[in-house]
């Protein structure tokens, strides 16, 4: 079973979760295709570090999409990132052998969280991030950031069975 990140749950309106993450040490690539980016990721946790150590794979996958959005921490688009299992730091993470691949540490923030069911496509991701903007600002909740898209499912996993978010750093809740 892959491990999955963990938060805490703050609060519920609706169907989006207020959520608090803790610190992330996140391994990443910026490419041209998700199926690229993800090809190298695995790479990097499938041994291709420094230390040759085969990192577990870890959910969900942490991705900005293929249309002009920006990731919680950098601004690029089809960033892709894998969060590291909590074992380890930004020190101890085996660095990556490929140039294309970053190891981040991403602060502890409070995302608005939304959830969905089925494949992704750049139509359905603006449609869920767009309810869940819609959302918080009926609900006077100030955004920090833009939409990025959490996956939690690996590339095989039938379309009706797949879990994705849309997910987004808000201010202090």
């Amino acid at each position: 079973m892959v491990e999955q990140v963990s938060y805490q749950l703050i609060n519920k309106i609706n169907d989006i979760e207020i959520r608090c993450y803790p610190e992330l040490i996140v391994v990443s690539t910026v490419n041209e295709s998700d199926n690229r980016s993800f090809g190298i990721l695995f790479d990097y946790i499938s041994g291709n570090n420094t230390s040759r150590k085969q990192i577990p794979m870890t959910s969900p996958v942490i991705s900005s999409e293929r249309i002009p959005m920006t990731s919680p921490v950098i601004t690029k688009d089809n960033y892709m990132a894998f969060s590291l299992p909590n074992e380890y730091t930004i020190d101890t993470a085996p660095k990556p052998n490929d140039p294309s691949v970053s190891l981040e540490k991403i602060p502890k923030r409070t995302l608005a969280v939304l959830r969905f069911g089925g494949r992704i496509s750049p139509p359905r991701f603006e449609k869920y991030s767009k309810l869940l903007k819609n959302e918080l600002q009926e609900n006077g909740i100030e955004i920090s950031r833009d939409v990025f898209l959490l996956r939690y499912n690996s590339p095989f996993t039938p379309g009706f069975l797949r879990r994705n978010e849309v997910a987004i750093e808000i201010k202090e809740y």
